[in-house]
């Protein structure tokens, strides 16, 4: 049987939610002082957010 990965909001820390809410802030405001030109990077963002979300399936899969 099949597990599902994904995660639910309140699978998260404290801090884990609060870190993940300022760089989701982050990205949008780098998407608003885009020009119209497509070439704003939030890859960076990006993975320190997957970083966030792979340390609560780990810590999850201990507890379980």
């Amino acid at each position: 049987m099949a597990r599902n990965n994904d995660l639910a909001f309140s699978d998260f820390t404290a801090g884990e939610k609060v870190r993940i809410a300022a760089l989701t802030v982050r990205m949008a405001k780098r998407g608003l002082a885009d020009d119209g030109t497509d070439r704003v990077d939030t890859s960076d963002l990006k993975a320190r957010i997957e970083r966030i979300e792979n340390q609560a399936r780990k810590r999850i899969a201990k507890g379980k």
